[in-house]
């Protein structure tokens, strides 16, 4: 008779410098996207919790915010988070781009992974954008200052190499608990994902100097089963009277066609039909703002 298999289970923080395809990554692995990303830096603004379930355990990955030089409260909450991720987790993935050498960012985190006690996987992501020489030095680069635990190469992207890495992962997890369901893939309520689509649609949509002045909040959130739809009313925070004319746009075309790209996917991801009603509100500086900021869950 064979023996049971012992669960296991643990927690594996994802890091590395702003729009390096952290939150790509997390998606890429669970299958299913559950955070937002965009070629804009400091997409991510909070730890999102994915979990992934394998034959015998369950894998807790935390997608952080990248780690950079804070500018204002948001930003310096954004880092905070991330920081923190490294500390009483199990394994670290070091996210870092194939087409760049390490720079003063990447050196800054590799110094915060040394005071930690934790095992780190060097993750080298968007690997089909250079040739195997050019890969091969960036590896000897990194290694050359940090002892890695794994190294391995993917497109976070493509999926290649993406199912490498989950195996490479699993057995680096402790014995323990199943934490949650099996059916769930993340702890984030669904208002809160829905929120993060719009902003993505925001940020996506608008210029450079708007996205990191934006907040979305999930007003009301009604549920319809007999009529298979859920009524969803959300507002967009800008930091000043300009944006919110950006975010409306001549006509009402632009937030139209924010309420629609957001719609589609939201409807995607809750499986059923939507209807969004988008607003847009002034909070003047909400960006430095200690009380607005706990409101929207920044504390």
């Amino acid at each position: 008779m064979m023996e049971d298999v012992e669960f296991r289970s643990g927690f594996v923080s994802i890091i590395g410098r702003p729009n390096v395809g952290k939150s790509t990554l997390l998606n890429r692995m669970l299958g299913q996207k559950i955070a937002i990303t965009s070629p804009k830096p400091q997409t991510t603004r909070n730890r999102i919790l994915g979990i992934h379930n394998f034959a015998e355990g369950q894998i807790l990955f935390i997608d952080t915010p990248g780690i950079h030089k804070p500018k204002g409260k948001l930003n310096r909450f954004m880092v905070d988070q991330a920081v923190s991720a490294c500390s009483g987790i199990d394994l670290v993935l070091f996210l870092v781009e194939a087409d760049s050498l390490p720079g003063t960012g990447d050196r800054y985190i590799l110094d915060l992974l040394k005071k930690s006690d934790a095992r780190v996987i060097l993750v080298i992501n968007k690997i089909d954008l250079v040739e195997p020489p050019r890969l091969l030095s960036l590896i000897e680069a990194y290694c050359a200052d940090f002892k890695f635990s794994e190294v391995v190469p993917i497109s976070a992207l493509s999926g290649d190499g993406v199912e490498r890495l989950l195996h490479v992962v699993e057995p680096y997890m402790p014995v323990g608990p199943r934490y949650y369901p099996e059916e769930m893939i993340t702890d984030q309520p669904e208002r809160v994902i829905v929120a993060e689509m719009i902003r993505e649609k925001v940020m996506r949509r608008t210029h450079e100097e708007l996205p990191y002045g934006v907040a979305v909040q999930v007003e009301s959130f009604t549920e319809k089963p007999d009529k298979n739809l859920v009524v969803i009313q959300a507002v967009i925070n800008v930091e000043r009277d300009s944006h919110k004319k950006i975010i409306v746009g001549h006509q009402g075309k632009m937030i139209k066609t924010l309420g629609q790209d957001a719609r589609r996917e939201i409807e995607r991801f809750l499986g059923t039909r939507v209807f969004l009603e988008l607003f847009v509100r002034v909070q003047k500086d909400w960006t430095q703002s200690d009380r607005f900021l706990r409101e929207l869950g920044y504390e």
